[in-house]
């Protein structure tokens, strides 16, 4: 076998390798480590949305709420109003952890903002985040750490790149598709033919057909 018809092969067998990780990661930390963050109180979309303001809200810890809609749609299967709920009970006492406010671009839309409380709570959430990987990491060399740490941020670096592609591709898609101008189809009948003058109207006639992005 040659090298070019094994390089497939070998370029596969890192990303089989990975995906295997999957399980483990995804179900056995990564929702073990939402069950810390939640501390007993909020559900893990509002463990999401704490968590989307502190890493898209910006210094003000704020975010347009379609915006924290949009991306929890693509996470999870959510519906707006269910979002809107979610949202409320994180506003009302006991926990008023967060405040909706009117946009001031736009009176349509609201802000979510965090409160004085919540700000206090995604502290203690870290904190306790922090402990959960800590129980992990002191079986692990600071090689390895280090290691995992650079991995991570090159994968997320890549995903960003990743979302900025998919993101300018639609943003292409949206600004118009390609038209194709094609003849009507004209019913016949069997026996009877058009006049010269008739088919040449019917020639003219050009309708536009919308194509999808290539």
């Amino acid at each position: 076998m040659t090298a070019a018809a094994t390089e497939p092969a070998a370029t596969l067998a890192p990303a089989a390798a990975l995906l295997e990780f999957f399980y483990p990661i995804h179900y056995k930390l990564g929702m073990a480590l939402e069950d810390v963050l939640r501390r007993g109180q909020l559900t893990r979309k509002q463990v999401a949305i704490l968590w989307l303001i502190r890493a898209e809200g910006g210094p003000e810890r704020r975010m347009p709420r379609k915006e924290i809609e949009r991306l929890l749609t693509t996470w999870f299967e959510i519906s707006g109003s269910a979002i809107t709920k979610a949202l409320r009970a994180m506003a009302r006492p006991p926990l008023q952890l967060v405040k909706l406010v009117e946009d001031p671009h736009s009176a349509r839309e609201k802000l979510v903002l965090l409160t004085p409380k919540g700000e206090q709570f995604l502290l203690a959430m870290i904190e306790a985040g922090q402990q959960y990987i800590q129980q992990i990491a002191v079986h692990l060399s600071e090689a390895d750490l280090c290691a995992g740490i650079r991995f991570l941020s090159q994968v997320t670096a890549v995903l960003e790149q990743m979302r900025d592609v998919r993101k300018a591709s639609d943003t292409k898609g949206r600004r118009g598709s390609p038209r194709l101008t094609v003849a009507p189809r004209q019913p016949e009948r069997e026996g009877t033919s058009l006049s010269p003058k008739r088919a040449r109207k019917v020639s003219g006639r050009r309708r536009s057909v919308v194509l999808p992005p290539a």
